[in-house]
């Protein structure tokens, strides 16, 4: 790789690593989700930086980072991260046996989420994930059931909602009274008594997550001192607690306004807090923050649609909100660009897709010079970007690349339509 930053310019042409985008696109079609290797890897070292910076240095208590699957789950994405010793978050079956696909270790797994079925619980248990992240009462009994069937002792945390407001899209708020998620903080201590009469459960823990894209430690540190004081009345009572997990969350600067602190010094930030109430394991399940940065979505130009007089000019592109659904789901801002740079007057466009949607659009607003067959980039959709696209319009999904420096590996074929109808069958 040269010196400049894993997606860059050069001579004005759009470089992810060592291959300009232009010939992604003229080798691997449009729409095209490219991801750097390098970008990977950076907000990886990013968090260990965090660790290395923190009071717990190389010597003090385990901190253990989780990706969490679920932003990203492309197997060549994970497998990058599996080799580089990650642990992984997940919420579903299927998850996990992606992140054993990818070369992870369900020992490195916790296994997170509000809805685990009888299916998944066993063939987690199986497999030897590390421990499970539990979100109710009745959960907790189907856990212990099913582990108690096996001859097994299931290890567990109680995913506890601190009532913290992280401040974000609704969508994404995921720790305050009222969500699905999490026991409530009143109940905690009632859940953890049940949990620890269960002969098959191992209490090991306790878990919080309040949300996704904050970009504001306060919120963090106010769930901290929630899951702390909880952890000395859990340990005052007879219930030991060998480790805390304060999930993920940590938004990115998506060129919106909102500006995150830097990864290692709010890595930092949190464990020094943590640190000052006594040092004890750490774990983090990070997404958006180790792969959104890391993503582009390609597409070429359609058509361009003027608006009558004071009206919106439209800017229709191949990807659409069955590509890219944040825009259409979360308002989320995603900066849009040209490939290659062209001089001369911008005119303002609304981008858009070919789906039958008033909501099919990736960019309201935009200054854009640009002509038909012309392409784009849409930034940052290196997170909850290809692993929420559908077939809507029946549309096949797009093909995933892996640039690592001058080198190109299709880590997901594009899907066609023939394979589409494979699935189905007409009646006779």
């Amino acid at each position: 790789m040269t010196k400049h930053a894993a997606i860059h310019r050069r001579d004005g042409a759009l470089h992810v690593e060592g291959v300009s985008a232009a010939s992604l696109v003229a080798s691997h079609g449009t729409p095209l989700f490219v991801y750097s290797r390098a970008a990977l890897m950076s907000a990886w070292d990013a968090w260990m930086a965090g660790i290395a910076a923190s009071n717990r240095g190389v010597n003090g208590p385990e901190v253990k980072v989780h990706v969490a699957v679920k932003a990203n789950s492309n197997l060549g994405v994970l497998s990058v991260f599996a080799r580089l010793g990650a642990g992984f978050d997940i919420v579903s079956g299927g998850e996990l046996r992606r992140v054993l696909a990818a070369g992870g270790k369900a020992a490195d797994v916790v296994f997170s989420g509000v809805g685990k079925s009888v299916e998944e619980i066993r063939e987690a248990l199986v497999a030897g994930v590390k421990c499970f992240n539990v979100e109710s009462i009745p959960e907790l009994s189907r856990l212990d059931d099913i582990a108690g069937s096996l001859g097994m002792k299931a290890p567990v945390a109680l995913r506890i909602n601190p009532d913290v407001d992280a401040n974000t899209h609704a969508y994404n708020t995921t720790g305050k009274k009222g969500n699905k998620f999490g026991i409530d903080y009143g109940d905690a201590r009632e859940a953890y008594a049940a949990a620890a009469s269960m002969a098959h459960l191992d209490v090991c823990g306790v878990d919080c997550h309040i949300g996704s894209g904050i970009t504001d430690t306060a919120p963090f540190i106010a769930a901290v001192d929630r899951v702390l004081d909880l952890v000395d009345i859990l340990e005052s009572n007879g219930i030991p607690i060998a480790h805390i997990d304060l999930g993920g969350g940590l938004g990115i600067d998506y060129g919106d306004g909102a500006t995150p602190p830097p990864t290692p010094e709010f890595v930092k930030t949190i464990l020094d807090h943590v640190d000052k109430r006594g040092p004890r394991p750490v774990w983090f399940e990070p997404g958006r923050s180790l792969t959104a940065a890391a993503g582009l979505l390609l597409s070429k130009v359609e058509y361009l649609k003027p608006g009558p007089a004071g009206g919106k000019n439209f800017c229709i592109i191949d990807a659409a909100m069955n590509d890219l659904a944040r825009p259409t789901v979360y308002g989320a801002f995603h900066r849009i660009e040209a490939v290659e740079e062209r001089v001369g007057d911008t005119e303002v466009y609304d981008v858009v897709g070919p789906v039958c949607e008033s909501g099919d659009w990736l960019g309201r607003a935009r200054e854009l010079n640009v002509k038909v067959g012309d392409l784009l980039a849409v930034r940052d959709t290196g997170a909850y970007s290809f692993v929420m696209s559908s077939n809507y319009n029946t549309r096949p999904r797009a093909a995933e690349i892996i640039v690592d420096g001058e080198s190109v590996h299709v880590v997901r074929k594009r899907e066609t339509v023939e394979q589409l109808l494979s699935m189905e069958t007409v009646l006779p």
